[in-house]
């Protein structure tokens, strides 16, 4: 039913705890296969995912997963980040949400994304999660490590993945649209902060403004750089 595709380099230990919450799913046959995208990993990433079963489609960027789209076996493709683990109970939520969209005819005008999370405590972390909550209601511009499930033929009706130097997740979410993309209430949780913390964030919100402003891709992508 799914194919889930993760973008992966030298991810070993992230890939092997994003991938444990799919195993259910995999039990339940809800996903169908796993794709690892690897953009040259050097240390056991790669054992990882040949241990896990996944099938691996090398290249890094959105070429590489358009490539890994076009090898995809299933209907609905999910894409995740590996720096982020799904609650236990996601697909609980996933698999009615694809059962509504077919029984309405509306396979191909259906997306959706997982709510931020952070494993840690305190008040940075609460309102980290409120503003991507923001954000993607909002802006229709989840994080990439909120993920994104969405239906072959609605990731193709929009044009995939676009080569840009920067924003190319957020990208395919506008082209998406507020209107079909759902926000699940399960969580993609982020095991630890990414860098950068309160700049990073700044840094994100000024490349978002720049992005709805419509400034080309090339001087976007030297502000995220």
């Amino acid at each position: 039913m799914i194919t889930v595709i993760l973008p992966t380099r030298d991810d070993e230990i992230a890939l092997a705890l994003a991938l444990t919450p799919l195993v259910p799913a995999a039990v339940e046959g809800i996903v169908r296969e796993v794709i690892v995208v690897d953009a040259g990993s050097r240390d056991g990433t790669l054992v990882v995912a040949d241990a896990a079963g996944c099938t691996v489609v090398r290249g890094s960027g959105p070429e590489a997963l358009m490539a890994a789209v076009e090898e995809a076996k299933s209907d609905w493709l999910l894409f995740l980040s590996p720096s982020a683990v799904l609650d236990a109970n996601w697909f609980g939520e996933v698999l009615p949400f694809i059962d509504r969209a077919m029984m309405a005819g509306e396979g191909s005008d259906a997306a959706a994304a997982f709510r931020h999370g952070r494993a840690e405590s305190g008040f940075t972390a609460r309102f980290a999660e409120w503003s991507a909550t923001f954000r993607s209601a909002g802006f229709a511009a989840p994080y990439q490590e909120q993920g994104l499930l969405v239906s072959r033929s609605l990731y193709r009706a929009v044009g995939g993945h676009r080569t840009l130097p920067a924003m190319a997740d957020v990208d395919l979410a506008r082209r998406i649209g507020r209107r079909r993309l759902t926000l699940f209430r399960a969580r993609a949780v982020m095991r630890r902060p990414a860098g950068g913390g309160f700049f990073r964030g700044a840094r994100n919100a000024a490349c978002l403004a720049m992005f709805v402003m419509r400034l080309p891709p090339r001087v976007i992508g030297r502000f995220a750089a």
